[in-house]
């Protein structure tokens, strides 16, 4: 399977991916991405994330020393949207689309990121997570946070924050998903993800901890994405203690383009049993073959299916090699051992 192209089933999406990782010994003249940018001042005046800097609403963002919540300024959902009206046609559906969209900053520094954080500060950071969740969550059947990060995934802004949508219908992916564990929990009796972990953890697995498993996915369809989920079945992040997440930070490295939390359905879907759902996150780099060259999900992905030419297996393999400790911390290591010994 490492060598000649073959099927792999999603049992989250209950589709097939194409692997064909014979495709990695191509030659490569496509585009090359610029590495990213190292010297990010710790506060910039003309950033409209930062403290005490002005946002393009006009309004002026607090001195905040810790996590700071607001409105998105320019939001893909609004709680008074009009309702578009049903068309009687089968073919030409329409329904309301209504919700909020927050933005929150992790940190008040610009040149920081989650790993490079501090525990205390990371644990403010999933407090704020699961206050927000249980808020919004009361209400709305589906609240998603999530965090792009770096220019190749499209962040519009270094700053380190994440953006919490919260909508009145459930989206196509967790749509999906909740459809294909429920379906698996009625047929099987247990959650589908607690049950690939048994299975699967020891050939795929990146990284195990005392709460935390981190691996790459049979069946995934970006080349390093990965999956991490706590080893106890747990729906969401409200029974989630700040330390069960923080104590494995180091593990999730800055390698990461994309994180996506993924727990039970909220709002009316409280009321349900949700015994098959895992809480969980995905990890989606975009990267292909190297730092710089990114996966394109076009022409066959987009008009067939899902394909990816470095297996699961050797993903993990490449994340197992990497050192624990984050570049940028090893940079500065290096930097005080070299002053020390040429002082």
């Amino acid at each position: 399977t490492t060598e000649h192209q073959h099927l792999r089933y999603n049992p989250l999406r209950d589709s097939w991916v194409l692997v064909s990782a014979h495709r990695m010994k191509r030659p490569w003249a496509g585009q090359v991405e610029k590495p990213p940018e190292e010297h990010i001042p710790k506060y910039d005046p003309k950033n409209p994330l930062c403290p005490r800097n002005t946002r393009a609403n006009g309004q002026v963002n607090p001195d905040y020393d810790s996590t700071f919540l607001f409105e998105n300024d320019f939001p893909a959902l609004q709680p008074d949207a009009p309702d578009p009206g049903e068309d009687q046609h089968p073919l030409f559906q329409t329904r309301a689309a209504r919700g909020i969209c927050k933005v929150m900053c992790f940190h008040p520094w610009s040149d920081v990121t989650l790993p490079l954080m501090k525990m205390q500060e990371i644990v403010k950071v999933v407090e704020k997570w699961v206050e927000i969740l249980e808020e919004l969550g009361a209400t709305y059947p589906w609240v998603q946070i999530f965090e792009n990060k770096g220019a190749m995934m499209g962040c519009s802004n270094p700053h380190p924050h994440c953006q919490v949508w919260a909508s009145n219908f459930l989206p196509n992916e967790p749509a999906l998903s909740d459809r294909c564990q429920r379906n698996y929990y009625q047929k099987h009796g247990e959650p589908l993800l607690l049950e690939y972990a048994r299975q699967e953890a020891e050939r795929k697995v990146w990284h195990s901890h005392s709460s935390w498993l981190i691996y790459s996915k049979k069946w995934v369809e970006w080349s390093q994405q990965v999956l991490v989920y706590i080893f106890f079945l747990m729906f969401n992040l409200y029974s989630l203690k700040p330390f069960q997440f923080t104590d494995d930070r180091s593990s999730v490295k800055n390698r990461s383009r994309c994180l996506l939390f993924m727990y039970s359905p909220t709002g009316p879907h409280l009321k349900e049993d949700n015994s098959h759902w895992q809480l969980h996150a995905h990890y989606y780099p975009p990267l292909l073959r190297s730092g710089t060259v990114k996966k394109f999900m076009v022409g066959y992905e987009m008009l067939a299916q899902e394909q990816r030419d470095l297996t699961p297996e050797q993903a993990a393999e490449k994340l197992r090699n990497l050192p624990d400790q984050h570049y940028k911390t090893r940079e500065n290591q290096t930097m005080e051992e070299t002053k020390e010994k040429s002082a």
